[in-house]
C-alpha cells in the first residue's frame, strides 16, 4: 500500500508538471502573438518609412541634397537594426553580431555621406529593410493569425454564423472559415472543431513562427566573413596599441620615480647623514641643511602627489569626469569653459581614457595654439559620449605620426572610440572624440 500511495503521489507530480508545462506553452504562446503584433504595428511602419526615405535622399546625392539628409536616415536604418537585433535577444536569446565601422566626427558632410556608403553594413542594413517590409511582415503576422484566427471558428458556433449569413452577407453564399462553409448550426460547430484543430497546431507553432521572423532577420543583418576579418583586425590593432601605451605609460612612472621623488629622498638621504656629523662640530650648518632636507621632502610629496595625478587623479574617482575636467581646466593658465551635461557617471576605463584625452589636447592647445581663449563641452547621447575641444587659436592641427593627436586617436581606438579634428590655418581648432558607452 505504501507503494501504491507513492505511486499515486508521483501521477499527481506528473499531472501538476504538466499542468505547469501546459499553462506555461499558453502564455508562450500568446506571447508570441503579442510580440508579432507589436512588430507589424509598431514598429513596421519604421521599417517601411525608412526604406523609402533612404532611397529618396540617396537618389538625391548626386543633386547635393541628399548629402545632407543621408547621414540621419542611415544613421536611423542602423539604430533600427539595432532594435531588432535587441529584439532578437530579449525575446528569443537570439544574438545577431553587428561589425559597424565607427563614423568620423566630421562637419563635412561630404566625408560623413562617404563613409557611411563604403560601409559594407549599411547596404546589408537596407537589404533587410527592403526583405523587411515584405517577408518580415509576414512572418511577424503568422503567431497572431495562428492564435487569433481559431477564436473566429469559436465565435461562429457561439452564434456569429447567424450575422455572416444573414442579410447581403448571405446574398454570395455561405461564409466560409478555411476550408468549411458554414451556413448553419451544424457547419458552425463543424467551424469551430476545426479552430480547436488550429489552436492545437497555434500550441505547437506559434512561438516558433515567432523566431522564424528573427532567424530571417539574422540571416539578413549578420556580417559576412571579410568584415569579421576586418572586425578582428581592427580589434587586434587596438590591442596592440593599448599594450604599447600601457607599457609606455609603465615607462613614464618609472622614469619619473627614478629622476624625480627618488633623486630627492636619496639626497635627502645624504643630507640627514651629513646632518648627523655636523650636529656636535657644526650646528649652524646642521639647521641650514635640516631646512634643505625639509624643503627636499616637501618637493618630493608634491611630485609624488603629480604622479599619482597623472596615474589617476583622486577628483576622477571622486566625482567623475566632468568635474575632473573643470578641475583640469582651473590649473591651465589660459581662460577655459567648460560645459557638461552627463546625466549619469561614465564606466571607470571610459571616463579614465576620456579624462586624459581631454588632458592631452588641452595641453596641445596651450603649447602649441596661441589661443586666448579655450571652450569644453561633454555631453552623453544616443549610447556615445562626445566631448569638443575647441580654441581661437592659428590652427593647422592634424593628426599626424608622432604627434600627441595621434596619441590620443590610439588611446579612443581601444574603446571603438573616433577622433575628429577640424583646424583651418587660422583657426579655430576643434578637436571632437566619440566614444560608445553607457552612464551609470
Amino acid at each position: 500500500m505504501t507503494g501504491g500511495r507513492r505511486l499515486g503521489q508521483t501521477d499527481g507530480m506528473n499531472t501538476k508538471t504538466k499542468r505547469r508545462d501546459g499553462g506555461s506553452r499558453t502564455r508562450e504562446m500568446v506571447l508570441a502573438a503579442v510580440q508579432g503584433l507589436v512588430l507589424a504595428v509598431a514598429v513596421w511602419p519604421w521599417t517601411v518609412a525608412c526604406y523609402v526615405l533612404a532611397l529618396v535622399s540617396l537618389a538625391l546625392i548626386p543633386l547635393g541634397i541628399g548629402v545632407f539628409t543621408t547621414p540621419w536616415i542611415l544613421t536611423w536604418a542602423r539604430a533600427l537594426a539595432d532594435n531588432r537585433r535587441e529584439l532578437a535577444r530579449r525575446w528569443c536569446g537570439m544574438s545577431i553580431p553587428s561589425a559597424y565601422r565607427p563614423l568620423p566626427r566630421t562637419a563635412n558632410p561630404w566625408k560623413r555621406t562617404y563613409a557611411l556608403l563604403q560601409d559594407p553594413a549599411t547596404w546589408r542594413d537596407l537589404r533587410w529593410l527592403q526583405v523587411d517590409m515584405v517577408a518580415g511582415l509576414v512572418t511577424a503576422l503568422l503567431p497572431v493569425v495562428l492564435v487569433l484566427y481559431p477564436l473566429e471558428g469559436f465565435a461562429l458556433a457561439a452564434g456569429l454564423w447567424r450575422t455572416m449569413t444573414a442579410g447581403p452577407y448571405g446574398a454570395y453564399g455561405p461564409y466560409w472559415y478555411g476550408f468549411v462553409p458554414v451556413s448553419d448550426q451544424a457547419t458552425a460547430f463543424a467551424a469551430a472543431g476545426l479552430g480547436v484543430l488550429l489552436l492545437v497546431v497555434a500550441d505547437r507553432f506559434a512561438v516558433r513562427a515567432l523566431g522564424l521572423h528573427f532567424r530571417m532577420t539574422r540571416g539578413l543583418l549578420t556580417p559576412g566573413q571579410a568584415e569579421l576579418a576586418e572586425r578582428v583586425k581592427v580589434l587586434t590593432d587596438t590591442r596592440r596599441d593599448a599594450v604599447d601605451t600601457s607599457a609606455a605609460e609603465l615607462r613614464r612612472i618609472e622614469r619619473d620615480l627614478h629622476d624625480g621623488a627618488q633623486a630627492r629622498l636619496v639626497a635627502m638621504g645624504m643630507d640627514l647623514g651629513t646632518i648627523e656629523l655636523l650636529l656636535d662640530k657644526d650646528p649652524e650648518k646642521a639647521r641650514q641643511l635640516l631646512a634643505q632636507a625639509r624643503q627636499s621632502s616637501a618637493e618630493a610629496l608634491a611630485e609624488l602627489r603629480d604622479l599619482v595625478r597623472g596615474i589617476h587623479p583622486p577628483v576622477l574617482a571622486e566625482r567623475g569626469l566632468g568635474d575632473a575636467v573643470r578641475a583640469l581646466a582651473l590649473r591651465l593658465p589660459v581662460p577655459t569653459e567648460v560645459a557638461v551635461e552627463l546625466p549619469g557617471r561614465v564606466e571607470a576605463p571610459v571616463e579614465s581614457a576620456a579624462y586624459f584625452a581631454v588632458s592631452e589636447i588641452l595641453t596641445n592647445a596651450v603649447k602649441h595654439s596661441g589661443a586666448a581663449r579655450i571652450w569644453a563641452d561633454l555631453h552623453h547621447a544616443e549610447g556615445h559620449l562626445r566631448i569638443s575641444v575647441t580654441d581661437n587659436g592659428r590652427g593647422g592641427a592634424t593628426i599626424g605620426e608622432g604627434s600627441g593627436l595621434a596619441g590620443v586617436e590610439r588611446r579612443l581606438g581601444t574603446f571603438d572610440g573616433v577622433l575628429a579634428v577640424s583646424s583651418p590655418a587660422g583657426g579655430p581648432t576643434m578637436v571632437t572624440m566619440e566614444i560608445p558607452c553607457v552612464l551609470s
